[in-house]
């Protein structure tokens, strides 16, 4: 299997490639955290273009992450949904505001204020899964783990966070090389059978993938038990990469970005922009 086809590390050698893997963890942290808390919908479209500007800046190929973006669009709209039956005036009571667009049934009705909202909420998605997809694909998993252990994260708990990474790319290569066996054997899982029978004929090999996985983990535990891992208190990393005045640069600029979102909720009086 191609590696273009995996999910995970490619290596590149971008701006954001190059940037520490400390860097690249504590600027996704911060902006996540305040594309989450933030309703200001002029700060969300501008961190929306941000984020995209920057996705396209790394190069990742669109074949390694387009069923994650299908994905996500298909929870998007389920979420939103979801938002309409259970609050369809949830946009009202946060606005002060009604005005209705088309009458309904009842209390569903589709009011400007409950649109404006459930925006806000879509757009978050598209803000924080490219710097999701950013920090997880131009990131190594051996610099990952010295980045955690360098913010105060057991290097214990690093490991572990960085064989999981690892673990991502191998599952996804075992899955693909045995859909390709069952093809070959007449088993049909591609586009051509009906959308049930991709997803059931797909868990029936994801989940014995996972059981053998965790036979794996299993396995590499008692090594690495053998050979003393965590017997001393700190270690050193073959991977760890210093900062450099690019990354002061960059934590600068996302430190700036935090600010405002934050100077934003007392320009707004809590964290909704209300443009009604």
């Amino acid at each position: 299997m191609s590696q273009e086809n995996l999910f995970g590390y490619i290596p590149n050698k971008t701006i954001i490639h190059n940037l520490s893997g400390s860097t690249k963890l504590i600027s996704f942290i911060l902006l996540s955290l305040i594309v989450m808390t933030s309703f200001d919908t002029r700060f969300l479209v501008t961190m929306t273009i941000f984020s995209l500007i920057l996705f396209y800046i790394a190069r990742i190929p669109w074949r390694n992450i387009k069923v994650l973006i299908y994905f996500v669009l298909v929870f998007s709209i389920l979420n939103l949904l979801t938002i309409y039956i259970f609050e369809p005036e949830y946009g009202v009571q946060l606005y002060n505001s009604r005005t209705v667009l088309f009458e309904g049934i009842g209390r569903y009705t589709i009011t400007t204020e409950q649109l404006f909202y459930e925006f806000n909420v879509a757009i978050k998605y598209f803000t924080t899964i490219p710097l999701a997809l950013i920090f997880i694909f131009t990131t190594d998993p051996s610099e990952f783990a010295s980045s955690l252990n360098r913010i105060g994260v057991s290097y214990r708990i690093s490991y572990a966070v960085s064989l999981a990474l690892r673990y991502i790319p191998d599952i996804q290569d075992s899955f693909f090389e045995i859909r390709q066996a069952q093809q070959a054997r007449g088993l049909e899982m591609s586009r051509k059978t009906s959308l049930m029978k991709q997803i059931t004929r797909s868990a029936q090999i994801i989940m014995p993938l996972i059981f053998s996985s965790l036979n794996r983990i299993e396995t590499i535990s008692q090594a690495m038990e053998l050979r003393r891992f965590g017997k001393n208190k700190s270690r050193t990393w073959y991977r760890y990469k210093p900062f450099t005045k690019k990354d002061f640069i960059a934590l600068a600029l996302i430190i700036i970005i935090t600010v405002i979102g934050v100077l934003l909720f007392f320009v707004n009086d809590g964290r909704f922009y209300n443009p009604f």
